[in-house]
């Protein structure tokens, strides 16, 4: 069974296009989802996810593409679209028999949370982002030399073939060389975890590449047509950053604001892996966002 998520379940949920998403479910109540980040799975939300179980039926699905979870082959622009994957996460609800739900996502889930948020903002009844900006407001700060610290978004947004090949050689050094340089706090991924990451990255990589690479086309386009069109954020939204936002040349309070109507902003001096170094803040914030 490998490392699992204390007291919870793991299971296969089927949602649209025949995919199925790796997912591990505990708890009772109203739903809340949580969704991982790269390079990780699941796994992230160990030491959050079985705290939130004792107020909330808690779900943390691999994304489409990561993990467990179906990695189909087509084109990026469609099956690796956050469009298509907040889709997932609303067809996940649907097969848990919830109408309603609260979503938090870290990184690239925060990606796939806000797009769910815009989207089916019918559904998501509070909605929780960790250590991201929109995707049009990423490109917009990445300038200089400063934008090195994103070197991947560069290189997994070239055409098909030549990404792959280049991660494909030395997936262990690539996906390893982030949960490293974004870490601060030693001990807060320990070796059997990211062994577990790797190794999930490694069987991953088309997938993950794909996902990156929608995030320079198809998602710019559609958030960057959300933002020329007004269109805002109508729940609850609670944003948590590391604190280094003025050192980037950005304000994510500011950003986050053209965005949300109803936003919390908080930060953090953990590092991006916030969940995982930690736990008992992400906690509160969480517990928090779902009391307003």
């Amino acid at each position: 069974m490998g490392i699992t998520i204390p007291g919870f379940e793991r299971t296969a949920i089927g949602v649209a296009g025949g995919v199925e998403l790796a997912a591990a479910v505990g708890g009772s109540g109203p739903l809340l989802v949580l969704l991982h980040g790269f390079p990780q799975t699941h796994l992230m939300w160990r030491r959050v996810a079985p705290v939130l179980a004792e107020e909330c039926t808690v779900v943390c699905p691999d994304l489409r593409g990561y993990g467990g979870s179906s990695k189909p082959e087509a084109d990026y622009a469609e099956t690796y679209s956050k469009r298509t994957m907040a889709a997932d996460v609303v067809g996940l609800a649907d097969a848990l028999g919830f109408d309603r739900f609260a979503l938090v996502g870290h990184d690239r889930g925060a990606h796939v949370a806000f797009r769910a948020g815009l989207d089916h903002p019918d559904r998501v009844s509070h909605l929780g982002i960790l250590d991201v900006l929109p995707t049009p407001d990423t490109w917009d700060v990445l300038a200089g030399v400063g934008a090195a610290v994103a070197f991947h978004l560069y290189l997994m947004a070239q055409p098909p073939g030549l990404p792959e090949r280049l991660i494909g050689a030395a997936p262990d050094a690539f996906f390893g060389h982030f949960l490293d340089a974004w870490s601060t706090r030693p001990g807060a991924i320990p070796a059997d975890v990211r062994t577990e990451y790797l190794r999930a990255a490694r069987a991953a990589v088309p997938s993950i590449v794909a996902d990156y690479r929608a995030t320079a086309t198809v998602d710019l386009e559609h958030d960057t047509a959300d933002r020329a069109a007004g269109h805002r954020l109508t729940m609850p939204v609670t944003v948590v950053q590391q604190d280094r936002g003025t050192q980037m040349g950005f304000d994510g309070a500011a950003i986050w604001r053209a965005w949300a109507a109803d936003l919390e902003h908080v930060t953090t001096r953990a590092g991006h892996f916030m969940a995982e170094e930690a736990p008992a803040d992400v906690v509160d914030v969480i517990r928090a966002l779902l009391c307003r």
